[in-house]
Parts: C-alpha cells; sequence; structure tokens
C-alpha cells in the first residue's frame, strides 16, 4: 500500500513510514493513494469467517507489497483475540457491537491492530519507538494494555492531574514497564497542547521516532474498515435490499473508515448520521461540509493531539459532489429527538443506546425514506458499552447496565505519585530522565 498526504499528493510513503512518522511535515493526514477490488473475497465470506481472518486477509491486501501474508495473518491474529458482536433487533435492522473489548471502547480494535503491527515492523527493521498521547482515560488503559510486554514499543501518556485510570504499578517504566504516564498541572486542554508543541519539532519526532495512537496515525484508523465487511459477513444471508449504517460521527474516523471499506468494492449503500458544526444538510436534504469552504492551505496543521479525520472525508468526495449526496445522508437530532431514540430501543428491543448511538438511531429515523426504498436494511453502530455512559442512560431511561467487572477494572483509578509537568520543556525533561 501506497499513501500520500492529504495535502501534497506527491508525498508518497509506505505503510511503515506513514505509522511511525505519522503526521505528514505538510500537515495533512496520510491516506490511501488506491485500493483493491475485493468484492469476491467479500462475497466469499460468511458468518462462520472469524473477524481476525477477515483483518488478516484485508491487511494482506492492503499492505502485500511490504509483508507476507502469514505475517498480515500473524499481526491480525495477535491483535484480536476479541470480536465484534452483530445482533438482529428485527427483520431490517441489526446492531453492530464494538465493545466486546478489554476496555468496552471501540477504540481498543484499533490500538491493538496499531501496537501489533508497529511491534512487528519495529523488530524486522532493529528499531524502537514510543507513542505520545494525551488522555483522561480508555485511550490509555487500551495502549497500556496492547504494548504490554513489547519490546520495541513505549508510550508516554499525558493526564490532567487525578485522571491516570486503568495502569498497573507493572506498567510504569521505573518499574520495568513501557508507560511513562506524566500527570500535567492543568487540563486536557493543556496536555493537547503540550503533545501539539512536541510535534511542531518534526527532526525532534523523526529523530526519537514519536508516534501517536489515535486516529491521526493512519495505522490506527485501518482496522476500523474491518468492521463493516465483518457485518456484511454476518448479515448478507439475512438480507435481500441495500444496506445503510447508522452512527455516530464523533471524529469521523468511522464513517472514513467505513468509505474506505466500500472502496474496497464491500456492498454497501451509504452511511446515517446526525448532524454537527461540520458536516450539515442543505435545504434540499443533501450533504455539505462546512470546512470545504476553506482551501486546505489556508487551514492549520492537522492535530497530532486531538485529530478529526474531516480532511480524510473531503479528500474522498473532493473530485466528485454527486457521490457525497449518495453516500452520507445527515439529519438534525435535537437532544428531546436523542432522548426519545433512546427510550425506542429499549421499549423495541431492550437495548440501552449511549446518547451517541440515540443520535445515530434518531437520524436514522428521520432519513425513513433513505431506508424504506428498495427494503433496505439498516445497521446502527453501537461503538462503546453503554456502561460507560450510565448516567446519560439512567437520567433518560431511569435505569442503566451494570459495568462489567473487566471493564471496571480496566479504568479504575491509578496512583502515581510523581511530579506534574506543566510545560512541554518539563515533558521533555521527564522523558530524557525515564526513557
Amino acid at each position: 500500500m501506497k499513501l500520500n498526504s492529504t495535502r501534497n499528493s506527491s508525498n508518497k510513503v509506505n505503510f511503515y513510514n506513514a505509522v511511525l512518522d505519522c503526521m505528514p511535515i505538510d500537515g495533512g493526514l496520510y491516506i490511501p493513494e488506491d485500493f483493491a477490488d475485493l468484492r469476491k473475497w467479500l462475497l466469499y465470506t460468511n458468518e462462520k469467517t472469524t473477524f481476525s481472518s477477515i483483518a488478516g486477509a484485508l491487511t494482506s491486501a492492503c499492505i502485500n507489497d511490504e509483508f507476507s501474508p502469514i505475517i498480515c495473518e500473524t499481526i491480525a491474529t495477535k491483535a484480536f483475540p476479541f470480536s465484534p458482536k452483530v445482533r438482529r433487533l428485527d427483520n431490517n435492522l441489526f446492531a453492530l457491537e464494538l465493545y466486546h473489548t478489554p476496555t468496552g471502547s471501540h477504540k481498543d480494535f484499533g490500538i491493538s491492530y496499531l501496537v501489533n503491527s508497529l511491534e512487528t515492523m519495529l523488530t524486522m527493521n532493529g528499531e524502537t519507538a514510543t507513542f505520545l498521547d494525551a488522555t483522561v482515560g480508555e485511550l490509555g488503559a487500551s495502549l497500556a494494555r496492547a504494548i504490554r510486554g513489547k519490546k520495541h514499543l513505549k508510550a508516554v501518556l499525558l493526564y490532567p492531574r487525578g485522571f491516570v485510570r486503568g495502569l498497573e504499578e507493572s506498567d510504569f517504566v521505573w518499574n520495568g514497564g513501557n508507560v511513562l504516564p506524566i500527570e500535567v498541572d492543568g487540563t486536557e486542554h493543556n496536555c493537547h497542547e503540550i503533545v501539539r508543541e512536541i510535534f511542531a519539532d518534526h527532526a525532534f519526532v523523526e529523530k526519537y521516532h514519536l508516534t501517536v495512537a489515535n486516529t491521526a496515525n493512519i495505522g490506527r484508523l485501518m482496522p476500523q474498515m474491518f468492521f463493516y465487511p465483518y457485518a456484511f459477513s454476518r448479515i448478507k444471508n439475512q438480507v435481500n435490499g441495500d444496506i445503510f449504517y447508522a452512527m455516530p460521527c464523533g471524529n469521523y474516523s468511522n464513517l472514513v473508515a467505513g468509505l474506505y471499506s466500500w472502496r474496497l468494492s464491500l456492498p454497501l449503500n451509504g452511511f446515517i448520521c446526525p448532524t454537527t458544526d461540520e458536516i450539515k444538510v442543505d435545504l434540499a436534504g443533501n450533504c455539505e461540509i462546512m470546512d470545504s469552504i476553506v482551501e486546505l492551505e489556508k487551514r492549520g496543521n492537522a492535530d497530532p493531539a486531538s485529530p478529526s479525520n474531516l480532511e480524510r472525508l473531503e479528500e474522498i468526495f473532493g473530485t466528485s459532489a454527486l457521490m457525497l449526496r449518495h453516500f452520507i445522508y445527515p439529519a438534525q437530532v435535537s437532544s428531546e429527538e436523542a432522548d426519545e431514540a433512546c427510550r425506542k430501543l429499549f421499549k423495541d428491543y431492550n437495548v440501552y443506546a449511549d446518547k451517541s448511538t440515540s443520535q445515530a438511531y434518531a437520524a436514522a429515523l428521520k432519513r425513513k425514506e433513505v431506508i424504506d426504498e428498495d427494503d433496505a436494511s439498516l445497521v446502527l453502530v453501537m461503538r462503546d458499552h453503554p456502561a460507560l455512559k450510565a448516567e446519560y442512560i439512567r437520567h433518560t431511561l431511569g435505569e442503566a447496565p451494570e459495568m462489567p467487572e473487566r471493564i471496571a477494572e480496566a479504568l479504575r483509578h491509578t496512583s502515581v505519585d510523581r511530579p506534574c509537568a506543566a510545560t512541554a520543556e518539563e515533558v521533555l525533561l521527564t522523558m530524557a530522565d525515564e526513557l
């Protein structure tokens, strides 16, 4: 797989370099240059095809110029001892549950794949790398689990004071582990600012092989492409018409990954999502991306600390406004409509839905004319375990799901008992002392 920057198509790198040096110097984001046609293979999959098998096959299809099929299969097998689940809720309604993971977050899929693929590549090349990320919980807990026992990877995690979660004492670098947690005397915003400041020095980042574990890194986003072929393999023999996915927007990574799946020739017909500040619906009901009115060269650099994948989304539709109108179906959703959708999911299907899932379902209900055409089916994407947002569910329904012990343990608060940092310079000094 060759990748190039959203801001300079001549800036081409291979998968290894895109993952290791994840922020192009031109300020853009790495994107795949082309896609294989996997229609025949995708149509061959069925409900017995495992998630790791799908991941291994797609990895091989995407980066077979760098790694053998055996290595690709090994990466996927190590990355995915867990799997999504697809549940049929009604004749034409399915739920794609992405939270059957160690921390209850869909992030576990991308982080586990990124860590295992990067560890494999670093081992083959005799190099090391360090993740530098800001987090208040799930990302840090997921990353700590993924890199335990890895020989070529470490992680520096910046937390606001008191927000360290999901780490064990054996994870700390001063105890022989792979994680250097640094509490920052400030907010999550301050942590993000420190990460941005460090990544602004591209020579330093390149010299010390600093990378990120969020979706600015194409290696973190790529495995989210596997969700949709997996869902298709489970439902293809149960549906007759079109297939649409309803999802929360988040930072648009799942939406971009879904469209990349379509470019691999996966049969799907579109994505329904609630509107955001960046994705609107015009008077004719068509999707419009607001950032597109500002030329790329007039924008700031892509954010390594708190990324948005909107720039990748714009690239997909940059050559065809007509395509944009026929693949993304936004709907404006009020808080009251989201709450009503939450209650409907519980009443009709006994499904606990957090606010983002409820917003996605409400958007689907408002775009019912799209789904009803040609007896289409809808797959509702549920990213995170509903217990992680129990307060919203209890407020809306009067009850909430119990927190599974594995998730409670994964997100338990951890005491670091080390001095806090306040600036990027202090973080760099701590890194120099501890790593």
